[in-house]
């Protein structure tokens, strides 16, 4: 998984520092979130916000829902890769978060993992054989 790397930029009048993370050259902000990339377990999310983990708009202050911009599919090697914008601020457009979802089938199992500074990171593997090989119990 990708790993952003902080950086910072000055708002002209309050002298405030942003936190801001640039994943793909996109500023993501780490001010608008109660925790940056929350561990969400193995709920990955293919669309959509965490809004529980949204304490507002830190260019506007205002606490809304979010805007879903730039939403791509791309497939590679098999693996389908979903990104987008969705945690553009409603009211001023500001880029809270880019949200990235992948979907994968690796041999009897399909994989999904999630990473967005707000939705958070996730992981999960689920068998697609009626019966999962890992929940077989030994008869001997």
């Amino acid at each position: 998984m990708r790993q952003p790397y902080l950086s910072s930029r000055e708002v002209s009048s309050s002298r405030k520092r942003w936190r801001t993370f640039l994943v793909d050259c996109v500023a993501m902000c780490g001010d608008c979130v109660e925790k940056e990339y929350p561990n969400r377990g193995n709920t990955c999310l293919e669309n959509g916000s965490f809004l529980l983990n949204f304490t507002g708009c830190a260019v506007c202050s205002k606490r809304d829902f979010m805007l879903i911009t730039n939403k791509s599919l791309k497939e590679e090697d098999g693996e389908e890769i979903v990104t987008y914008d969705p945690d553009l601020c409603k009211n001023c457009h500001h880029i809270i978060a880019r949200h990235e979802y992948t979907f994968s089938i690796m041999d009897e199992f399909q994989e999904y993992t999630m990473l967005c500074l707000l939705c958070g990171k996730a992981e999960d593997t689920i068998s697609i054989l009626p019966d999962d090989p890992r929940q077989m119990t030994l008869l001997f």
